[in-house]
């Protein structure tokens, strides 16, 4: 990681902890997400600035239709990437865990490079692993799942290789959990 990021995120992370943040983000930061997607056409994403993000492609749980999530993302090696159900540490968990839970097989969208993925929830036994690696890159960010007051759903997302090849070096690499 440079050092600007670094210092950068160093900076802003104690901003994201804070209730204000919780209370305005969910509202200004989709808004801002689309319009900055729109006029790069899906190549940039404002949290992808400070952490790496995708859109996440699934199923509705209930209607069966497309959603469409932007979400923070922790490479995991091998293509495969850890999302964590923090939704600002409210309450309930977000729609898109209810999703992946009733329909695992989704698409995930990285800087405009699409891929399929099969999603599997993390259990107990690699909980405090995936933690690590997601604090290894966003410092504090387990204090949304202590804030929220609720187990937060983690999901391992595993590219699906289509007709045998597969090769997704845009992901990241590093050890499994």
């Amino acid at each position: 990681m440079s050092a600007v990021l670094s210092l950068v995120r160093s900076a802003v992370a104690p901003l994201t902890r804070t209730r204000l943040f919780r209370a305005t983000a969910p509202a200004l930061l989709p808004p801002a997400e689309r319009f900055l997607e729109r006029i790069s056409r899906g190549r940039l994403q404002l949290s992808a600035l400070l952490v790496p993000s995708l859109v996440l492609r699934s199923t509705g749980a209930r209607s069966g239709l497309p959603r469409e999530t932007r979400l923070m993302y922790t490479p995991d090696g091998d293509g495969r990437a850890i999302v964590a159900g923090t939704s600002f540490a409210r309450a309930r968990h977000p729609a898109w865990t209810y999703n992946l839970m009733t329909h695992p097989d989704a698409e995930i969208v990285v800087r405009g490079r699409r891929l399929s993925v099969r999603a599997s929830l993390i259990g107990p036994a690699g909980r405090d692993a995936a933690w690590d690696r997601i604090e290894c890159q966003w410092p504090g960010y387990r204090g949304y799942e202590r804030d929220s007051g609720r187990v937060v759903r983690m999901f391992l997302l595993r590219p699906v290789a289509e007709r045998g090849t597969l090769s997704v070096p845009w992901v990241g690499t590093g050890p499994t959990v």
